[in-house]
């Protein structure tokens, strides 16, 4: 089932334009008039991301925010905004909201910050108990996975979690990064303090500085009044600083100067705050290289660098697809009113094979696309997305892919050549061959002696 987005301005035209757009793009879309007509819908729809204009009457897109951050904080809510609203806007993004984008609209950036907010979804937070649902949720057992890779993330977590010392985690999109973060948060001292993920790479380099330390009014056009940022915010909590790489110059500074003195000054102010905050951050771009490059300052490398974590790619760890498979099939059982589904042999074989270069994320898209697109109980080859199917086939030898004949090919035909292909990669140890493709070794020799594959079948280099 497509996303689905409620769009929210009292101005008819662009409500309605901004449906047809992305309607267009594959979305639900839910539109209303008010503050008032979308609390009504939001409690009925449950929709993934709230797209509301912040000046509008009665109840402006500020109110509504917080009012459907009361309902549900996990929600994520894109605020639009005149340019004499963008110190409100930041406000609000310190307090949870996920983008704003200026007007008029770059439908594009619109466009990516949407996927943005969908990829960065999490579980939707129990009302009745959200301090229980969050402990839960934010466990390191959250971390899916038992490779040897995922054991030291798990141990360095521990390690760091209560220390208090600045954290860097690294690693490529779609690893973990933020739930690693929250893991990191909710096991420590600061647990019942806020925790405040901010995004540095969604702000205008001119605005990130006062998103974060916060200004006085009068420091810049449109900063009728002074705006309480991040960093005091978050006072004895944490701060989640995404894509620190994407940081100018001056933030660097100012950034550099909290680490070690753990004090600011908001922007066009000269009165010297302390606040008590710890600091993770995260980036995906090699962060040694811009220090090399001098687009990243060393010495507040050295002082996020403390300690450093490195989230390991899925294609690392395929060990662990069976356990994220199991897991994404419970997550989504109510996309098959509340029975969870099983998975075939033939196709966990495929998400085997697959490089999964959107990491945990894309397999985790991935199961959600086959429980909704599957008609049947177990999920088969022909409800994975055929891109990942294409890209597995393809990624087996030429002299198997020989033996598939050009009229079709059928699942057996796919499960030998698989099995082979594992086969091969493991230098014929059948125990390592069985972890790869998801199944017992018992059940690789049982189909071994099904298909007649035996030594003879080595590929000769």
């Amino acid at each position: 089932m497509a996303p689905l987005i409620l769009v929210v301005d009292d101005d008819e035209t662009q409500r309605k334009m901004l449906q047809k757009i992305l309607i267009r793009e594959g979305y639900n879309v839910e539109i209303a008039a008010s503050g008032h007509e979308a609390l009504e819908k939001f409690g009925d729809l449950k929709a993934n991301i709230v797209i509301t204009d912040i000046k509008m009457p009665d109840m402006d897109g500020l109110q509504l925010f917080y009012k459907l951050k009361d309902f549900n904080r996990d929600v994520s809510v894109i605020l639009m905004t005149a340019y004499g609203t963008i110190d409100s806007a930041v406000q609000a993004m310190a307090d949870g909201a996920s983008y704003y984008l200026t007007k008029p609209l770059d439908i594009n950036r619109l466009k990516v910050l949407i996927k943005k907010a969908l990829g960065n979804k999490t579980l939707l937070i129990d009302d009745k108990n959200p301090q229980k649902e969050i402990g839960n949720k934010y466990d390191f057992s959250s971390l899916v996975g038992q490779s040897q890779k995922m054991q030291d993330v798990y141990n360095s977590l521990r390690k760091v979690a209560d220390s208090d010392v600045t954290v860097l985690l690294l690693g490529e999109t779609g690893t973990g990064k933020e739930l690693a973060a929250h893991a990191i948060h909710q096991n420590s001292s600061r647990r019942d303090y806020p925790f405040i993920k901010v995004s540095c790479a969604s702000f205008p380099e001119a605005l990130l500085e006062s998103a974060l330390f916060g200004h006085e009014r009068g420091s810049y056009t449109g900063a009728d009044s002074r705006r309480i940022g991040v960093f005091e915010s978050a006072d004895k909590g944490t701060i989640f600083l995404d894509e620190i790489g994407e940081i100018n110059h001056t933030v660097q500074v100012k950034l550099l100067r909290f680490l070690q003195e753990k004090q600011f000054e908001r922007v066009g102010g000269n009165q010297v705050i302390k606040v008590d905050s710890r600091v993770i951050a995260a980036t995906n771009l090699e962060i040694e290289k811009a220090v090399r490059e001098g687009r990243f300052r060393k010495d507040l490398y050295y002082r996020l660098n403390v300690v450093s974590i490195s989230m390991p790619p899925l294609r690392e760890r395929k060990d662990d697809i069976s356990l994220l498979v199991e897991h994404f099939l419970e997550k989504y059982k109510d996309k098959s009113y509340g029975k969870k589904k099983k998975i075939s042999s033939e196709a966990l074989s495929i998400l085997m094979l697959h490089d999964w270069p959107g990491n945990v994320r894309e397999l985790e898209n991935c199961i959600e696309r086959a429980i909704v697109m599957g008609e049947e109980d177990i999920i088969q080859v022909s409800d994975l997305p055929h891109t990942i199917y294409n890209e597995s086939i393809e990624s087996l030898d030429n002299e198997i892919m020989d033996e598939i004949p050009a009229n079709g090919v059928s699942l057996d035909q796919i499960e030998r050549n698989l099995m082979i292909k594992a086969l091969e990669q493991s230098n014929w140890n059948q125990t390592e061959a069985a972890k790869m493709l998801g199944i017992t070794r018992r059940k690789l020799q049982y189909r071994m002696d099904k298909y007649g594959i035996s030594t003879k079948d080595r590929i000769k280099g």
